[in-house]
């Protein structure tokens, strides 16, 4: 059963709240860091990029440490404070795209996530789990949740609606567009109704946030062989999470861009396509797939149609099935030599929300070769590969909502 419980959230005040909400570190160019950096002092980009106040590049330890010494710096200040009671925190985000998503923050069990109750659908690099166990042991701190989906459930959805028919605690509109809302649950029989409703699920997901779950795992078995005293209700025995129903989650796809045809001719490369696939030269007509095992191609100035000779290919599990797995299995790895789709140099990825233009871009003015064009996983699919114990192919999912930075922080 899925142990979720309230926790005591580190929070922005309220007047602050918009300023210092920051998407994640990487996903700002660095221009777009820079304008931040410099015009907003509140911006959570100063504790996660210390060394900008000595206009130095700093990394390793002596990073983790200053990010700490800031992130103390802002309590000091009173721009964070801690909340008095544990809470569950009902989030709702309304994107610039219309859509609607909600659900409640709270803290996941690293145990439920070492028994497979909390399932997972990708791998992970270990490098990144040490390097991230090592950064979390040193700040003490989460300030982004991971994304864990859970079965569509009446009764959630009626407190959930309840709550969010208040005022909010918080309401703010980003540059991006998006507007967030945060309402504290603090009624004691709300709390003990949605940790019971929580109890008896058997099974979670991880729909975002693999590095992030798995090294907070690590870091509770850690802090576990370490402490004498451990009894199992320590905070490093969790982790923040935003959990959402099922039916709320939008999943988008990875398109696939390459360098280079692997010293194939384009008429030597589409001849061994045959082999699998069923071939239509589209001409400009933008073609996307509109069903699984079908794929979407532009080469040299026109868009292609590929469907899966199902009568050559054998699905024996749910990862066999997976268009990002065929796609990898038929044409990456065995035309294009690409064998390694985290580190081979010779591929690279654009979401689905970039759409079909954005390959078409890119390849037409030389950055690329050939790009491929999938339709998206189902919720469905992503659960079965886990259900299975299987993982998905890197760039597999690219799934919203997408939190932003520093808006609710778990200590531990």
């Amino acid at each position: 059963m899925a142990k979720i419980i309230p926790f005591k959230a580190v929070r922005p005040t309220r007047d602050k709240v918009s300023l210092i909400a920051a998407r994640s570190y990487d996903s700002y160019t660095p221009q777009q860091r820079e304008a931040r950096l410099r015009d907003n002092p509140f911006s959570f980009l100063h504790i996660v990029n210390p060394g900008y106040k000595y206009d130095q590049v700093i990394s390793g330890k002596e990073r983790y440490t200053l990010v700490r010494n800031r992130y103390q710096e802002f309590k000091e200040d009173d721009i964070f404070k801690k909340d008095e009671t544990a809470s569950y925190y009902v989030y709702k985000i309304v994107n610039r795209d219309g859509l609607v998503f909600h659900g409640i923050i709270a803290a996941a069990s690293a145990q439920d996530y070492e028994d497979d109750i909390i399932k997972k659908h990708e791998d992970t690099l270990k490098y990144k789990e040490e390097i991230f166990v090592e950064y979390l042991k040193t700040v003490g701190f989460n300030a982004e949740p991971v994304l864990i989906t859970y079965p569509d459930n009446p009764e959630l959805e009626t407190i959930i609606s309840k709550a969010i028919s208040v005022r909010a605690e918080y309401e703010f509109t980003t540059t991006y567009r998006d507007t967030h809302y945060l309402w504290p649950i603090l009624d004691t029989a709300i709390i003990d109704k949605i940790s019971a409703i929580f109890d008896k699920m058997d099974t979670l997901y991880i729909a975002d946030g693999h590095h992030r779950s798995s090294s907070s795992y690590l870091l509770a078995k850690t802090s576990k062989e370490e402490n004498k005293n451990h009894k199992g209700t320590e905070t490093y025995n969790y982790f923040m999470s935003y959990l959402i129903p099922e039916s709320n989650l939008k999943i988008y796809e990875f398109n696939r861009l390459v360098k280079d045809l692997n010293g194939l001719k384009k008429e030597e490369f589409l001849i061994k396509l045959d082999a699998h696939f069923r071939i239509e030269n589209r001409g400009l007509e933008y073609y996307k797939p509109s069903k699984k095992n079908h794929f979407s191609m532009y080469l040299d100035g026109n868009f292609y149609s590929l469907y899966l000779r199902k009568d050559y290919y054998k699905i024996e599990n749910a990862l066999d099935g997976l268009d990002t797995h065929i796609l990898f299995k038929l044409i990456l790895d065995p035309i294009l030599g690409i064998k390694d789709l985290r580190s081979d140099k010779r591929i690279d990825y654009s979401h689905g929300k970039n759409d079909l233009a954005y390959v078409k871009t890119v390849v037409d003015r030389g950055d690329f070769k050939v790009g491929f064009g999938l339709v998206p996983v189902t919720t469905n699919e992503m659960k079965q590969i886990a259900n299975e114990g299987l993982k998905m192919p890197p760039k597999s999912t690219y799934i919203e909502p997408k939190l932003r930075s520093g808006v609710t922080i778990y200590e531990f």
